[in-house]
């Protein structure tokens, strides 16, 4: 497979505003190179509805996989599922639901996360909590499927389609 580009994006009115250091984002980064991904940037924007799907709009045609960290709980500014799903065509449901079943009878708070997951053209977006421990959780879950997932979406030959 070709190399495959991936990105995260930090969601934090505090990290865009210089008021707390961004721990989510280089933790993605270290998990999905663990799970083959390299040369993973990152980039940082406030909470909302614009400035996430914005940012979102303009990865999409650069990148196969976008994960973003933050945003997805129930305090009044987040609301990157809502950013997203207005750039995603297809959701993907099976990520999300197997990333919050993972924290079912471990962390009480884990149910709150209401992060999606889907497809925008050739490209993967993925929310992750915005916790470090969440992120390292979730992407030890749908990890070994990504690569799968995005040769899926890149016409890639695989067993499915060979």
């Amino acid at each position: 497979m070709a190399a495959v580009k991936a990105v995260v994006v930090t969601v934090s009115d505090r990290v865009s505003a210089g008021i707390a250091v961004d721990e989510s984002g280089p933790a993605a980064v270290a998990k999905l190179e663990e799970y083959g991904f390299s040369g993973v940037g990152v980039f940082i924007v406030p909470d909302g509805v614009e400035s996430v799907s914005g940012k979102l709009r303009d990865l999409v045609d650069e990148h196969h996989l976008i994960v973003t960290t933050g945003g997805t709980g129930f305090a009044r500014r987040d609301l990157t599922p809502e950013a997203t799903r207005l750039v995603i065509e297809r959701e993907a449901p099976g990520l999300a639901e197997a990333m919050r079943a993972v924290t079912f009878g471990k962390v009480p708070h884990g149910m709150l996360s209401r992060g999606v997951c889907g497809i925008a053209g050739t490209t993967l977006i993925v929310n992750l909590p915005g916790s470090v421990r969440a992120v390292n959780e979730s992407l030890d879950v749908i990890g070994p499927a990504l690569k799968h997932a995005i040769e899926l979406l890149i016409d890639t030959e695989t067993d499915h389609n060979t």
